[in-house]
């Protein structure tokens, strides 16, 4: 039995009910991964925006009280990850948090997932100016993670449908880390019936792809359990290539799984079957 106490990771995002995405799959697949998930929804939804109906609570008004109760805890993190943020409100609110929490523990590691776009276009949801203001926030991070869409939109790149090559990718990616982030990683490179993730760390200038084949649909959550488990494993000092490829194999298998198991689209990939995957990874499986 392993009694290292697990490093802590404040999970900063949306809530569905129904529907595994964002922090429904993010806080047991960063258990699972060894790293202590510490919660804070942005929205709580009775399920994800796939749905033909569903009901949005905003929570923004109670952002600013919480890092307040959490200050005068003295409760400070490993890390922080934050994924799908509804409005530019909520970006200011975390910029200001964050910049606090670095100021008092330098060493805290930050890990941003734009979410914002698919498809080569911005989530209706979202207003025009909402990447330019994601375009502040992504400086403050050690790690993103976006698709290739809005690495499109955020370095001003126009988007094309089919196969990017490995020299496009790298200037993306060095126009990323200008923005701010040391470390990039470009999911959804869908290529040659193969998804692959183009993995650039600025500190060394090195870069590197994995990929996967496809194994069925793209599904609803894969994208924030892709960032859940970068997250988690960056936490742990696992190599970026370790950590894309324990996240894309991972997500392969529960791809094939609820392919198999004719699981709806709309109700993302059932990750349930799949945990010890994870957890063999990061030394607690039997």
């Amino acid at each position: 039995m392993n009694h290292i106490i697990p490093p802590a990771l404040a999970v900063i995002q949306d809530l569905s009910g129904i529907g595994r995405c964002s922090l429904s799959v993010a806080l047991p697949v960063i258990s699972a991964c060894g790293v202590q998930a510490c919660p804070l929804p942005t929205a709580v939804f009775s399920a994800h925006t796939g749905y033909p109906s569903f009901y949005k609570k905003d929570l923004t008004p109670i952002l600013s009280d919480i890092f307040s109760s959490w200050a005068q805890l003295e409760r400070h993190w490993n890390g922080i990850y934050c994924g799908y943020l509804g409005n530019r409100e909520q970006m200011a609110v975390l910029s200001s948090y964050i910049k606090k929490e670095k100021s008092l523990c330098p060493d805290v590691k930050i890990i941003l997932d734009p979410v914002m776009g698919d498809h080569g276009k911005l989530y209706q949801s979202l207003a025009d100016d909402y990447a330019l203001s994601m375009k502040k926030f992504v400086s403050l991070a050690d790690v993103i993670t976006p698709n290739i869409t809005e690495a499109c939109i955020l370095t001003g790149t126009p988007f094309k449908e089919g196969n990017w090559c490995e020299t496009s990718l790298l200037t993306i990616s060095k126009k990323l880390h200008q923005l701010g982030p040391t470390k990039i990683i470009i999911t959804g490179i869908h290529r040659d019936r193969h998804f692959h993730n183009f993995i650039y760390d600025a500190d060394t200038g090195t870069f590197e792809n994995y990929a996967v084949p496809v194994s069925g649909a793209s599904r609803p959550g894969t994208g924030d359990l892709f960032a859940s488990i970068i997250a988690a494993l960056y936490l742990k000092d696992y190599t970026l290539f370790e950590s894309v490829k324990t996240a894309a194999d991972f997500i392969a298998a529960c791809v094939k799984c609820s392919e198999e198991a004719n699981v709806p689209v709309c109700e993302g990939v059932i990750f349930e079957n799949c945990l010890s995957l994870l957890t063999s990874v990061a030394g607690y499986g039997g």
